[in-house]
């Protein structure tokens, strides 16, 4: 049987480190902060009318959780079982056991669900772009469950090429440099050795401006084949693109909006020194939110578009 998006990514998301470097990247990344901090916002927003959801990729709880905490039923959706174990600790810890019902299954995988089954299905941090090139089905597949509105946030193309460009830039995003968590110590080392090195390649940036890939899925699949965990299959959309996909499945009023966009802007040091500040936190917060839900800016968020639309029943379904 031929290895699908879906085997490498559930090998990937279930390497036993996962659960807890993901519970930590909010504390320990300040794009991953500013990222968090617009999608939660967009959906305290966003939620009248909203009494069940479906948090697809969902990850170790994040947003599950918070809308759980809200009073909404929540079918947390993940593909690894170690995320779903963290999740379930990390939402017994907050009371909302009961209101989330926990499913171990890929993305794709929601044909068990009636049509707009849910208020509002979310997927947030990129796993719709790891089912390339079946991601325009399960755009489609996520929004035929859903009865009120969507929000995703996918790959940004646009956003991606910068780091082709600048390859240490996540460096600056790092709330503590002298940590030890194995991650940040991972990226220090990418860090001198690309200062050492570093040359760009430009056919590969116009090869990836074109296609929207990282990397050759066959070359992926081959790897996983030979044993290893490769990085999952990861698509970029354009804003344009992404809005047009969901308008043939009956989104409208569509936003979109790049969390991180006003941050590339910023020293690394003078990011630090705002994010670290109790009483700069939460207004920065919030003049990044209204910055980077300007339409104008979306392609250029940090590594993600962010789109949230309202359903029009009957349209592309």
């Amino acid at each position: 049987m031929a290895t699908t998006p879906a085997d490498i990514a559930r090998r990937f998301w279930s390497l036993p480190q996962k659960p807890e470097e993901e519970t930590r990247r909010e504390r320990s990344f300040i794009d991953d902060m500013i990222h968090k901090a617009h999608l939660e916002r967009l959906l305290l927003e966003s939620l009248s009318g909203v009494r069940t959801a479906l948090d697809g990729g969902a990850g170790y709880g994040r947003f599950s959780i918070m809308l759980a905490k809200l009073g909404v039923k929540v079918t947390h959706l993940d593909i690894s079982e170690g995320m779903i174990a963290k999740a379930k600790e990390l939402a017994s810890e907050a009371g909302v056991l009961d209101n989330i019902s926990f499913v171990h299954a890929a993305i794709e995988e929601v044909d068990a669900f009636g049509d707009g089954r849910f208020d509002l299905v979310i997927s947030f941090d990129a796993p719709i772009s790891y089912t390339y090139p079946g991601h325009e089905a399960v755009i489609g597949e996520l929004m035929r469950v859903a009865g009120k509105k969507v929000c995703f946030s996918v790959y940004s193309r646009p956003g991606l090429l910068t780091y082709l460009l600048n390859p240490l830039q996540k460096m600056k995003y790092i709330t503590d440099e002298a940590s030890n968590a194995p991650l940040i110590q991972w990226y220090a080392g990418q860090e001198r050795s690309m200062r050492e090195g570093f040359t760009p390649d430009f056919a590969y940036m116009r090869e990836i401006a074109e296609a929207g890939l990282m990397d050759n899925p066959a070359d992926l699949a081959a790897a996983y084949e030979k044993g290893g965990t490769p990085s999952p299959v990861s698509y970029a959309f354009m804003p344009d693109e992404l809005r047009g996909i969901m308008e043939r499945f009956g989104a409208k009023n569509i936003k979109l909006s790049g969390p991180g966009a006003l941050s590339r802007c910023i020293p690394g040091e003078v990011l630090r020194n705002i994010i670290l500040d109790e009483a700069l936190r939460r207004e920065f917060l919030d003049f990044c939110y209204e910055y980077d839900s300007d339409p104008h800016v979306a392609g250029m968020g940090k590594d993600n578009i962010v789109a949230i639309a309202e359903l029009q029943r009957g349209v592309g379904l």
